[in-house]
Order: C-alpha cells, then sequence, then structure tokens
C-alpha cells in the first residue's frame, strides 16, 4: 500500500483529565509525549486508523508519558512494539508492506544500459521465438 503525506490532522486531541492531579491541579501531557502524538495524527498512515486503533494508540501514550514524565523507561520497549504495529519506522512499513511516497523525492530511474548488453526482455524473446 503506498499512502502519500497530506499533514491532514486525524483522530482525537490526547484526553484531558486522565493523568490525574498534582496539587489541584489536572497533569498535563509531557511535551514530548505531546509530540509523539502530532506526529501520529500527521502521518501518512493515520490515514488508515480505525477509532479502535485510536483507543490502542491513547493507552500507548499513557505508557509514553509515564516513560518520560517519570523516567519509567521499562515501559520503552511496549511502546516501541506498539508503535511498530502503525509503521512508525522504515523498518516496521516495509514489514507492513507500507510506502509512504516523499513528497517531491524524484523518482530512481532504471541505470541506462551499456552498450553491446542486450537487455533480458529482449533476449528472452529472441529465445523463445
Amino acid at each position: 500500500m503506498t499512502l502519500e503525506p497530506d499533514d491532514e490532522l486525524r483522530g482525537p486531541e490526547l484526553p484531558e483529565g486522565v493523568l490525574g492531579e498534582d496539587d489541584g491541579e489536572s497533569v498535563d501531557w509531557h511535551p514530548m509525549t505531546k509530540l509523539w502524538w502530532e506526529s501520529w495524527r500527521t502521518s501518512a498512515q493515520a490515514q488508515t486508523f480505525t477509532a479502535t486503533d485510536w483507543l490502542f494508540l491513547i493507552d500507548t501514550a499513557l505508557m509514553h508519558h509515564t516513560m518520560w514524565a517519570k523516567g519509567r523507561w521499562e515501559f520503552a520497549s511496549e511502546v516501541r512494539l506498539r508503535a511498530a504495529k502503525f509503521g512508525a519506522t522504515p523498518e516496521d512499513r516495509m514489514r507492513l508492506k507500507i510506502q509512504v511516497e516523499v513528497p517531491g523525492s524524484a523518482r530512481v530511474a532504471a541505470p541506462p544500459t551499456s552498450a553491446g548488453v542486450t537487455d533480458i526482455a529482449s533476449r528472452r524473446s529472441r529465445l523463445t521465438a
């Protein structure tokens, strides 16, 4: 599947009030989690996300927040595994057979054939004729 980035904002905002309170004030999401969440909302992959995907990612955002806000790095491997399900890295996208088209990138053309070298298609047609 090939997806073209469109920079459209998708999915819900991070929910308020789920992180508890500190001195009577609602705890805000860690800035790295906000950045992580917005990157998912604008990702090309978000074009394919369903409601259950977003709920799964909200659960993952809670782990991400705990990891950054409280230094609970034992959550890192679970966050990585969960993000991989949605194609977080180039390797994840290859495994999921997702290709994200890079805007403005030049397509790589086939290398020119050298003089005296016959391409395989013409060789096959001569042999099967």
